[in-house]
């Protein structure tokens, strides 16, 4: 496996003031209408414009794209957002995934395009792989992109297809050789407003409920070369390269996800009376409270370590393992955080009206986005198997 042993983070003043900021923001702006966001499934507009007043949407991009380059600044951001709205924090994130695929296989002009727009939150993308039955195995995908005289006809759907509904452009995986499958793939950029391209239904979710997920179809849609990323064929690269990038802000926001919900069941068990005594007070919960701790820290620290590795230049082979355990343990710690929080809660915790239960719901969603629990546990693996030496 490769040593990132000498990659070491430690948080500078400017990214404790970051820390600080956000987490004022999210204290006094975000929590009044976490709430509101999920019950009403309604894109959080007034969230989306409140963060790009604050420049947060600059931080992982290159300085002379307009950001601070900054993985790490990054991280910190979503992890206050979502300790308190998984929504709010989505909205930072959605941003940035497409963004790696830009910055690895675009060229010049297409970098000078977009980033710098989607830096200062002037235009809006996603990111899109997943289709009707085909999910983790990206390289099994159907849409296909035949070439054209100056481009490319997009035939297909995809679904799932998070943050499309409000997006400038998307970023679409689509086969342009039907007789390969990791070589077949070529990305390109869509904009919104190509004929022959439908934002069609947007889901009905479980959690994240307020960044729509939606249905794409391509009727023949034409894109014109320039709009290709990356030499044709070299698509899957740039996707995992994009996933690579974004792992460790989906870790964040798991982490982000676990400290709240520890945060609500500290305040539950202190102030909850059972059998004549708080319940904070039982060592049964202590112990779950100690292990919520334990396991949420270690995931900040793995986290912060990935983001470091980005942040250092680590991209590929070396990068991809590092980042996978930072996403799986992460968001499977969120998971088990907010089933556990949600347990002290009891029957108060069922309720929608309780805040827990959203925790719960979105937690799940984690497990599953940028590349499922399952997959991050074959990448790390394989690596294991492939570069550890015996002593």
């Amino acid at each position: 496996m490769t040593d990132v042993s000498h990659i070491q983070y430690s948080l500078t003043e400017e990214q404790r003031l970051i820390q600080d900021t956000v987490r004022a923001f999210a204290r006094d702006k975000v929590r009044p209408h976490a709430q509101q966001i999920d019950r009403d499934g309604a894109y959080p507009q007034h969230m989306f414009d409140a963060l790009r007043e604050l420049g947060l949407f600059a931080l992982p991009f290159p300085e002379s794209y307009g950001g601070t380059h900054s993985m790490l600044s990054a991280c910190v951001a979503v992890e206050e957002l979502g300790r308190i709205c998984y929504n709010t924090a989505y909205l930072l994130v959605v941003q940035w995934v497409p963004f790696g695929a830009i910055l690895a296989g675009g060229t010049d002009a297409q970098k000078e395009r977009w980033l710098p727009a989607l830096a200062r939150g002037e235009v809006r993308a996603a990111l899109s792989v997943t289709e009707p039955g085909v999910g983790s195995d990206v390289a099994g995908l159907s849409t296909r992109a035949e070439r054209v005289n100056g481009g490319y006809r997009l035939t297909g759907t995809k679904i799932y297809c998070t943050n499309a509904a409000v997006s400038d452009f998307i970023v679409v995986a689509a086969k342009t050789d039907t007789s390969q499958r990791h070589g077949g793939i070529s990305v390109f950029i869509v904009e919104r407003d190509t004929p022959g391209f439908v934002i069609a239904r947007n889901e009905s979710k479980l959690g994240a409920r307020g960044v729509p997920s939606s249905e794409l179809n391509f009727d023949r849609a034409f894109v014109p070369e320039e709009n290709r990323l990356g030499p044709e064929g070299e698509g899957f690269k740039l996707v995992m390269e994009a996933f690579n990038q974004s792992r460790p802000i989906i870790g964040a926001r798991g982490v982000g996800l676990a400290q709240g919900a520890t945060d609500l069941a500290v305040n539950f068990v202190r102030e909850r009376q059972a059998f004549g005594q708080a319940v904070g007070d039982f060592q049964g919960v202590r112990w779950m409270l100690a292990d919520m701790a334990i396991q949420t820290e270690a995931s900040r620290h793995l986290v912060y370590k990935a983001a470091a590795c980005v942040d250092a230049g680590l991209t590929g082979r070396e990068l991809a393992p590092i980042v996978a355990m930072a996403k799986c343990h992460a968001t499977d710690t969120a998971m088990q955080v907010a089933t556990d929080a949600l347990q002290l809660w009891g029957s108060a915790g069922i309720s929608n009206d309780n805040p827990i239960n959203r925790y719960f719901r979105d937690a799940k969603v984690l497990q599953i986005v940028e590349g499922t629990n399952q997959i991050q546990r074959n990448i790390v693996g394989g690596h294991v198997i492939r570069s550890t030496e015996l002593m």
